[in-house]
């Protein structure tokens, strides 16, 4: 999970950055992902807006923007998603949920759920995909409370 907050960091996303990992059943990290725009999309020429100010939905960041989950999967460099885990740092979509069924992805653990104890369609359609589909889901219980890097000669 650490390396899924790691690549969180990397979005530009002013309103939310998410992360993820697709790591193999050896523990070896197969695919890292987070959300933002599509390759050769210029970060600087697309909108990071969540709404729009004349109501134009192509003024906003959601008709472009690919998820943390599928940029983790997609980034694999061939290696199947097929039985792996992906850890991921919010609770997936509808939409990355049926990705991560149709790559066979096994298990999906997540940090923390968007909206809590919402009724937003979009995850409940994501938590009902995700466990007709036979995709383990689960909460991370963290083990430590933070986690230092620091850049300095020991």
């Amino acid at each position: 999970m650490a390396i899924a907050f790691l690549s969180a960091e990397r979005s530009k996303d002013p309103n939310r950055q998410v992360g993820a990992c697709l790591v193999s059943e050896n523990g070896v990290i197969l695919g890292i992902g987070y959300n933002g725009f599509p390759r050769g999309c210029s970060d600087d020429k697309l909108p990071w807006a969540k709404k729009s100010k004349t109501g134009n939905p192509l003024e906003t960041k959601y008709p472009y923007v690919c998820h943390a989950e599928v940029n983790a999967i997609l980034n694999t460099n061939h290696a199947s998603a097929a039985g792996q885990r992906l850890y991921v740092t919010m609770f997936p979509c509808n939409e990355c949920a049926k990705i991560i069924i149709q790559s066979g992805v096994s298990e999906v653990i997540y940090f923390v759920e968007k909206r809590l104890n919402d009724t937003d369609a979009a995850y409940v359609a994501s938590r009902k995909l995700l466990s007709m589909a036979g995709v383990k889901v689960r909460k991370l219980q963290p083990q430590m409370d933070h986690l230092l890097i620091q850049f300095e000669d020991p």
